[in-house]
């Protein structure tokens, strides 16, 4: 089955159960209120997913517990998760069929059977906060038709019938209706597949050497992970590569149900659920002193980090020894700060693919964080390349968003250049719109704009009238230094006013500043620039600041002549024209003297 097939199987298996899913919806109306479905919806359906993940191995584990009763914890869990398959298991007797045999003590079994999960799964319920909804639920005579719609035959949830990837997406595409509902950003929780494996294979294909072979361990690592899809994406793509590969994920979530969501799937896929952590990235570092052959990820951005001001700016204050001791960002957009993290977390052969929007590229003025960071990464010469996105790509946003790659161990051809390339117009339109998402990248698209970056040279590449175009620039080429120019200050004679040095004194009102390519000498640029049209100015250069910026938009502009007069007229004639003739069809009357 090729992907196009494959990944339309998936959409329809994926929309069918979520829908299947939702339906409990019409048991929950009333007591709560649409965007508080997820409270019981999204918990049920990761208990469910548990559920139908250890029916296999039910009884043998039944089996085993009865066995074990007077054997110490560790070595009767040992026996129970070998006996059960995963590294979790469930000692309780009933199913959800057998829980629907006794209405009258439904909550009370519902819980001893949730009580029956081993302690690693305790923690995921936790997170939902369920046990006050059950609360509500049972007192409000809905628990049995809750667990009723989660019971058919239709729903089920085993890996057998759907995938970490198709589950992931039926998680997905709930919490979009919950934040639709409600909304909430729903692009802030998710990202879409088709953009996942862009970033991927932009990811893997310059380390396709590396991950061939006998004993190939890799590590991947997602800052902001949601319910953890980049993982799974590319754990999925690095199997496709080599089917004896071990890759082990690591991840860290704000939300605490995206976060329990992302560690059952885990789990289910036999990953360690130790590698998954909650909390903030920023502030609380659960993976400080941890190093990553890959970091993929979707941070917010156009978000503040007031949350985490104050640690934040603690670890600022390391220097050398912190994260962030490069500079920090507008305390209104936090994203360049994921990227600092990020870049923190490779290992000296590590690459990045993280997404951001245009202020990444040139915010902030010379000596202000946003471009610090950005010297920083660019003198350093990891900076590999940068794809701009369609526009209409995501859920919440329609504005231009791009994949930043950055890696600490570049190749020899690439080294001292970065690679831009404009994707912006390499997409398939949508047949129905998912919240703002109008475009989706699709195989043919993506093979094209991953064969343009790995091609590395100043190219295009068409695919019907769709065009990716490709520019390789020398790191320089993005830096500046901002020179103040200084005009003399004139009395009302028009005569220079000087110090008592003799020197002339410089009129605040008419300071100026010129942004001089690193790429070209200041003096000469002064002479040419300058001084043709202020002969009196002069550089104060204690003021001179380095800057960097990507002006995406600006190296990518064509020119475009405007039509000939001639061509205008003739145009506006016609229109003319054809008013003139829709009046006389409507009106029954001539127009006369209409040149």
């Amino acid at each position: 089955m090729n992907e196009f097939n494959r990944n339309l199987q998936t959409s329809i298996n994926v929309q069918r159960q979520a829908n299947l899913i939702w339906s409990v919806a019409d048991i929950l109306r009333g007591l709560y209120k649409p965007h508080e479905y997820g409270k019981v919806i999204l918990p049920m359906t990761v208990i469910k997913r548990l559920h139908d993940t250890l029916k296999p191995t039910r009884d043998a584990v039944l089996n085993v517990a009865k066995k074990t009763e007077n054997m110490n914890e560790t070595m009767r869990n040992k026996m129970l998760t070998k006996a059960s398959g995963y590294s979790f298991y469930n000692t309780n007797l009933y199913t959800f069929e057998t829980l629907l045999a006794d209405p009258a003590n439904i909550e009370t079994n519902f819980r001893a059977y949730l009580n029956g999960f081993s302690e690693n799964m305790q923690d995921i319920l936790a997170n939902f906060k369920f046990d006050l909804e059950i609360s509500n639920l049972a007192e409000n005579d809905r628990l049995f038709y809750v667990i009723q719609e989660f019971s058919k035959k239709e729903v089920d949830l085993g890996p057998d019938k759907m995938t970490s990837t198709d589950m992931g997406y039926v998680f997905e595409e709930l919490v979009r209706k919950f934040s639709e509902s409600y909304n909430e950003e729903a692009g802030a929780h998710f990202t879409s597949r088709d953009v996942i494996y862009l970033m991927t294979d932009l990811l893997l294909v310059e380390d396709q050497d590396t991950l061939t072979g006998k004993d190939v361990v890799k590590t991947v690592y997602d800052q902001t992970m949601g319910t953890s899809q980049m993982l799974s994406a590319m754990t999925e793509r690095i199997h496709e590569m080599n089917e004896s590969a071990e890759v082990a994920t690591f991840g860290q979530e704000l939300n605490p149900e995206t976060y329990a969501i992302a560690k059952a799937d885990t789990m289910i896929r036999g990953g360690n659920p130790d590698n998954m952590a909650l909390g903030s990235t920023l502030s609380k570092d659960a993976f400080e002193g941890y190093t990553f052959d890959y970091c993929i990820s979707n941070p917010p951005f156009g978000i503040d980090w007031k949350s985490d001001q104050n640690a934040v700016k603690a670890e600022h204050e390391l220097g050398e020894n912190g994260r962030f001791g490069v500079g920090l960002p507008r305390i209104s957009d936090g994203q360049l700060l994921f990227q600092l993290n990020g870049i923190s977390k490779l290992k000296e052969t590590g690459r990045m693919a993280i997404i951001h929007n245009g202020s990444a590229l040139f915010s902030g003025n010379p000596g202000a964080g946003e471009s610090l960071i950005r010297q920083y990464v660019i003198e350093n010469d990891w900076l590999e390349a940068i794809v701009q996105l369609p526009n209409d790509l995501f859920y919440n946003t329609g504005i231009s968003t791009y994949i930043w790659i950055i890696t600490k161990n570049k190749t020899q051809e690439r080294q001292g250049k970065v690679q831009l390339i404009d994707a912006s117009k390499m997409f398939e339109k949508r047949r129905k719109n998912i919240g703002e998402k109008r475009v989706d990248i699709s195989e043919e698209c993506r093979d094209m704009i991953v064969k343009a970056y790995g091609e590395f040279t100043n190219d295009e590449y068409y695919l019907d009238e769709r065009v990716v175009e490709s520019k390789i620039f020398d790191n320089e080429e993005f830096g500046f230094t901002r020179v103040t120019v200084e005009s003399p200050l004139k009395d009302e004679n028009g005569e220079i006013e000087r110090k008592k040095n003799g020197d002339p004194k410089p009129d605040p009102k008419l300071r100026d500043t010129e942004d001089i390519p690193l790429t070209e000498d200041i003096d000469d640029y002064f002479e040419r620039e300058v001084l043709p049209f202020n002969p009196d100015a002069w550089m104060d250069r204690s003021k001179d600041k380095i800057g960097y910026e990507i002006p995406f938009t600006r190296l990518f502009y064509k020119y475009t002549a405007p039509e000939p007069s001639e061509v205008i007229a003739e145009r506006i004639k016609k229109l003319e024209e054809s008013i003139v003739a829709n009046f006389q069809a409507l009106s029954g009357k001539d127009v006369e003297n209409v040149d």
